[in-house]
């Protein structure tokens, strides 16, 4: 069946030189690939779509079309082809994807193209049988040599420079066959079938961010919902791309996607100029080439999630709430954009030896060929429609990992957000080398969650993490530990209404295979009886998408109904737990330096960069008093109450947060008094020994000065 659905393209024979600015005049001349329409005569909205891939860059031998009888009805099908003569084709019908109340019966269709050399008078006739109907003929007019349109915008903060463009020869490490030229990011999605378009402008540095270069994911995400408001709240076939230096999670992480931006999602992503991809090996031959090449890697990787792709070894963990697209194949050795050079058997030196700069058939055929709602930027969210094969497991794994709560059962107040442990022990007698990050990131974990008496979904996070892989060992009998937030993610609130849910966690690793946690049964529980009404009147505008982010990113300064939300929540619900959440994260928020994108007038200005839009990045000082106060409520009023809610690392990481934040005020004893709080707090919690070793370290640090 992958065969069929998969079938090999035709192997491009040459590729057309660009320098970033013109279209190729020589795309028309001959070739008859691209995308063909039809319109009924008005007044009729009636209209049809064709899509021919059978020559230009990699052709997939594939047809597909969408038939649109009105403003909320679809038919969509593909085809495989095989050419029946000089401007000819023919093939089956093996995917249709079509909307409630439509009918699409054909199983074959052949197309013939007439006035295959003058572009403007091109036509390509389509005839549908099979399927026990009479067939069918349409016949189309030649639009345009791209299969879909998409905009491209690129900004980058003072002091970073955008990596757009690379000479392909200039590192040795390459493809004999490899055509030398300055290839740009809008040539590589021109080749994937892409009429590509980029912003006017883009040149100008987003200035302001003062010299602290990192940046948070609160940061990110506010300026990425700052500039992407400017847009109307609909798919749009546009990226937002910004090159920054670094991630306050460290070098480690080359780029990130955001996901949630108002209601649609993978509209912009974020490359970290300075982060690991900016150390080339050592002893390399041209170190120079070697880092702009990873940069400009990093920037068409991270865009090309914004299309909906998964990882290469990644795709058959990825599955969506409306039924599959295909049922796709991990890739792990795949010379694509979507893999890491690195995870490829003989490291990045091996992968760049056979690396042609394109994307792989199946995500060709996904991003030329998908129904338009999976692919578009702001459509259909991340990993919709991706197919999900089931885990394969290998038995007597050395690894378990366990789902658990910090707490004596699995039971969650009304409103109370839902914070989980993930917990991955080696249970052999030999020591295990795992990857750092595996816990903390996405890249390689499907959580699912079932409410009882619904459907079961998947928990989708609003950002995707590209981190580099850190190797650590696990002795025998060691553990390591992450946080899980699966209330509210890219779905909405997942875990919100009273009932029983059940949550499991499927984890691929590279030795291991998948790995599959328990079921973990949990339950929230209903409004208190006492006060009931101010509840259940306050968790109507509190189980919103504003309040979901803020609580998911650790806080904003962006999303203000979003806070005034959460202030009232600690006002009128400060005996419960939500309000622990709630004044977390409105400390979090201001407790140190925060950098902001500001547009100020121009926010409501479209398609025009942030910074020739007047934008720049303001840096607000932090809120002493205010985030003393809020952290104070939350985490040492009652601090075995918010090591239970908000979990025991979560717990740590807020209360370092604050150590931090008096520390910087010259407030030494007193940071080292909150560590003494935290030490006694998890003490009494019979948290490891090496974490509280850890504690007494950071305690010392602060009375050292």
């Amino acid at each position: 069946m992958q065969e069929q659905i998969f079938a090999e393209g035709q192997a491009a024979q040459a590729r057309e030189l660009f320098d970033g600015q013109v279209e190729d005049t020589q795309e028309l001349r001959t070739d008859v690939s691209g995308l063909y329409r039809w319109r009924a005569p008005r007044p009729s909205s009636r209209r049809e779509q064709l899509r021919l891939d059978v020559d230009r860059h990699y052709p997939q031998m594939v047809a597909s079309g969408t038939l649109i009888p009105n403003i909320s009805s679809w038919s969509h099908w593909i085809a495989n082809l095989s050419a029946s003569g000089p401007n000819s084709w023919t093939g089956d019908i093996w995917y249709t994807d079509i909307s409630p109340g439509q009918t699409f019966p054909y199983t074959s269709v052949r197309i013939e193209v007439t006035n295959r050399r003058s572009p403007g008078r091109r036509e390509a006739t389509a005839t549908f049988s099979g399927g026990g109907g009479a067939p069918r003929q349409r016949t189309f007019k030649f639009e345009g040599s791209y299969f879909r349109p998409v905009d491209f915008e690129f900004d980058f903060a003072e002091g970073e420079q955008p990596t757009l463009t690379m000479d392909t020869c200039a590192h040795p490490n390459r493809p004999a066959t490899l055509p030398c030229e300055n290839l740009s990011l809008e040539t590589v999605y021109r080749r994937a079938g892409f009429k590509v378009t980029t912003s006017p402008g883009g040149n100008v540095p987003l200035a302001g961010a003062g010299p602290d270069a990192v940046w948070s994911d609160v940061e990110m995400h506010d300026a990425m919902q700052t500039f992407w408001s400017r847009f109307a709240a609909q798919p749009q076939w546009a990226i937002w791309t910004f090159f920054a230096s670094l991630h306050e999670q460290g070098t480690s992480l080359g780029g990130v996607i955001f996901d949630d931006i108002g209601a649609n999602h993978r509209q912009g992503t974020a490359i970290f100029n300075d982060s690991f991809i900016a150390n080339a090996p050592a002893g390399d031959p041209n170190p120079d080439a070697w880092v702009r090449r990873m940069i400009f890697w990093t920037a068409a990787h991270e865009m090309g999630h914004t299309f909906n792709l998964a990882h290469s070894w990644q795709k058959s963990l990825a599955f969506g709430s409306q039924g599959p697209w295909i049922p796709s194949t991990d890739e792990p050795e795949a010379r694509s954009f979507m893999n890491y050079p690195f995870r490829v058997s003989g490291g990045q030196t091996a992968f760049f030896s056979d690396f042609e700069f394109a994307f792989s058939d199946q995500e060709l055929l996904f991003m030329r060929h998908a129904p338009v709602r999976f692919v578009q930027q702001g459509n259909a969210a991340w990993f919709d429609h991706h197919g999900f094969e089931g885990v394969d497991t290998i038995p007597e794994q050395a690894l378990r990992l366990e789902l658990r709560v910090n707490r004596k059962t699995p039971a969650f107040e009304f409103m109370e957000p839902v914070v989980l442990e993930l917990k991955l022990t080696n249970t052999s007698s030999q020591p295990q080398l795992m990857d750092k990050n595996l816990l903390s990131t996405t890249d390689s974990m499907a959580v699912i969650l079932k409410k009882d008496g619904r459907p079961a979904r998947q928990f989708v996070p609003y950002a995707q993490y590209c981190p580099l892989p850190e190797t650590k060992v696990l002795m025998p009998g060691e553990s390591v530990y992450e946080p899980l937030f699966v209330s509210a993610g890219q779905n909405g609130w997942d875990v919100a209404e009273p009932g029983r849910y059940t949550v499991q966690v499927a984890l691929h690793t590279e030795g291991e295979g998948d790995l599959v946690s328990n079921p973990l049964r949990l339950r929230v529980e209903p409004a208190p009886d006492g006060r009931r009404y101010d509840a259940e009147r306050l968790a109507q505008d509190f189980f919103s998408e504003e309040v979901g982010r803020i609580l998911w990113f650790g806080g904003s300064q962006f999303l203000e109904k979003g806070n005034d939300v959460l202030r009232e929540a600690s006002e009128r619900l400060s005996d419960y737990r939500v309000a622990l959440h709630a004044n977390v994260a409105l400390a979090n928020a201001v407790a140190r330096e925060y950098k902001q994108l500001d547009l100020g007038d121009a926010g409501k200005e479209r398609a025009r960069p942030a910074a020739m839009a007047g934008g720049e990045i303001t840096v607000r000082p932090p809120k002493v008093e205010e985030a003393r106060k809020d952290f104070v409520t939350a985490l040492t009023d009652k601090p075995d109450v918010g090591a239970a809610s908000l979990g025991h690392i979560r717990y740590r990481r807020y209360m370092n947060r604050f150590s931090d934040l008096l520390a910087e005020q010259g407030e030494n004893q007193e940071a080292a008094q909150i560590q003494d709080r935290l030490y006694d707090t998890l003490a009494s919690r019979n948290v490891l020994d090496r974490v509280l070793k850890e504690i007494e370290d950071r305690r010392a640090r602060y009375t050292e000065g």
